[in-house]
C-alpha cells in the first residue's frame, strides 16, 4: 500500500454520487487475481462498511460497462481504497481490468452500496467462510479487526483449488500471527505448482469445518464465494442445526430497496428499437423481464439495479426506476434507464 497523505481533507467519499479514482498501485496476488489500490482525484477519505462494494465503469471498445467489485481494503485504512479481481476466461472487465488499468489511470465509481457487513451484525464470535474470489469482502472484515484490535474472536476458513490459488495467503499468515483472537485455515482440493500441499485437503464439509472451529454453532457466519459454494455451506450448516437467522451471505439482492410491485396499472407496448422487436409488459413488470418472457435476451448482470449493465438509452415514454446506485445523475439527465428496474407507465421505444 502507498503512504497516507495526513494532509488530505476529511470529505466523506461516501457523499459523492459518482467520483474519479486514480489507481496507484497494482499487486499481482496470484496467477490470475490481482488488486487494484485506487486513491480519489479530488481530495476525500474513502468512508464505507467492511464489505460493501463500489461500482466501477470502464471503457471496453468504445463503450463504458460498468461492474461491482467488493472493496478488500478495510474502512480502517481510508485514504486509499483496493478491488480485489480475478481474471475470468471471458471475462469483459476482468479482462479488461488485468490488460489495461496501470498506475496513473482514472476510473469512475459509484458507492459504496450493500448490506453484507459485519458492522451490521455485531457478535463477539464470527466464523468467516470463503472460496476463491469471494475472500475480497472478509478480508475487508478480517483487516478492519485486526487493524482496530477489536474483541471478537474470528475464525477464517479459506477454500482454495490448489495453495498458490489462495489469495492473501502472506497476509492472512501475519493477521494470525500477530493477533490472538484471529485464526486462519485454509482448505485446499490439490497440490500447487511448487508446493505439495500438507493442510486439510478436498473440500469444506462437516468433520473439517468441526476440526477447526467446534464451537461453530456458535458463531455469526458470514460467507461469500461461487453460487455453488455457498448452497453447500448452507445445505451444511442447515443439516447441523445451525440457526439460519445468524447466517449472511454475499448477495447482490436488496429486496428492500427494491420493491416488487410499482403501484402501477395496465399493460403496455414496449418496441426495442435496434431489433425491431415489440413485447408486450404490464405496469408491476421490468422491461428486462418482459424481454425474457418473449425470448430476447438483453445484457443484463446483477438484476437488482445495482452493475449498470442492462443501461439503454429510453427514446419514448416514461418509467418507474427505484434503482440502487446503478446508474448516473448524468446518464438519467440523457435519458438512459436500466432494464432490469425500469417498469412502464405508458408504451415505450428503447434503444437496444
Amino acid at each position: 500500500m502507498t503512504g497516507v497523505r495526513t494532509s488530505r481533507t476529511t470529505c466523506d467519499w461516501a457523499d459523492a454520487a459518482d467520483q474519479r479514482l486514480v489507481c496507484k498501485q497494482v499487486q499481482q496476488l496470484t496467477a490470475d487475481v490481482k488488486m487494484f489500490v485506487f486513491e480519489p482525484v479530488e481530495p476525500a477519505l474513502f468512508h464505507h462498511d467492511p464489505g460493501q462494494y463500489i461500482t466501477i465503469t470502464v471503457p471496453v471498445d468504445g463503450l463504458e460497462v460498468d461492474r461491482c467489485y467488493t472493496l478488500s481494503s478495510p474502512p480502517s485504512r481510508p485514504h486509499l481504497a483496493a478491488i480485489t479481481v480475478k481474471r475470468v476466461p471471458g471475462g469483459q472487465v476482468s479482462n479488461w481490468l488485468h490488460d489495461h488499468l496501470v498506475p496513473g489511470a482514472v476510473l469512475h465509481a459509484r458507492g459504496p452500496f450493500g448490506e453484507f457487513s459485519m458492522h451490521r451484525r455485531p457478535a463477539s464470535k464470527y466464523l468467516f467462510l470463503s472460496a476463491g474470489s469471494g475472500v475480497t469482502p472478509l478480508m475487508s472484515m478480517t483487516r478492519t479487526l485486526h487493524d482496530l484490535a477489536g474483541p471478537a474472536d474470528v475464525v477464517f476458513v479459506h477454500s482454495a483449488r490448489t495453495p498458490d490459488d489462495i489469495i492473501f495467503r502472506r497476509e492472512l499468515d501475519f493477521i494470525e500471527a500477530t493477533s490472538e483472537r484471529i485464526r486462519v485455515a485454509h482448505v485446499c482440493e490439490d497440490d500447487g505448482a511448487d508446493e505439495r500441499w500438507a493442510g486439510r485437503r478436498g473440500r469444506l464439509d462437516l468433520d473439517v469445518l468441526r476440526s477447526i472451529s467446534p464451537d461453530f454453532l456458535d458463531r455469526e457466519v458470514f460467507t461469500c464465494g461461487p453460487a455453488g459454494y455457498m448452497a453447500a455451506v448452507r445445505l451444511m450448516l442447515a443439516e447441523a442445526g445451525f440457526a439460519m437467522d445468524h447466517y449472511h451471505e454475499e448477495s447482490f439482492t436488496l429486496d428492500a430497496a427494491v420493491p416488487e410491485t410499482s403501484g402501477g396499472e395496465g399493460t403496455f407496448e414496449v418496441r426495442l428499437a435496434r431489433s425491431g422487436r415489440t413485447v408486450e409488459c404490464d405496469a408491476d413488470t421490468p422491461v428486462l423481464d418482459a424481454a425474457a418472457s418473449a425470448g430476447i435476451t438483453l445484457p443484463s448482470s446483477c438484476g437488482q439495479g445495482m452493475c449498470g449493465t442492462c443501461k439503454a438509452t429510453l427514446l419514448k415514454g416514461s418509467v418507474d426506476m427505484r434503482h440502487n446506485g446503478g446508474i448516473r445523475p448524468r446518464d438519467r439527465a440523457e435519458n438512459k434507464i436500466l432494464l432490469c428496474c425500469a417498469k412502464p407507465l405508458e408504451d415505450l421505444v428503447i434503444d437496444a
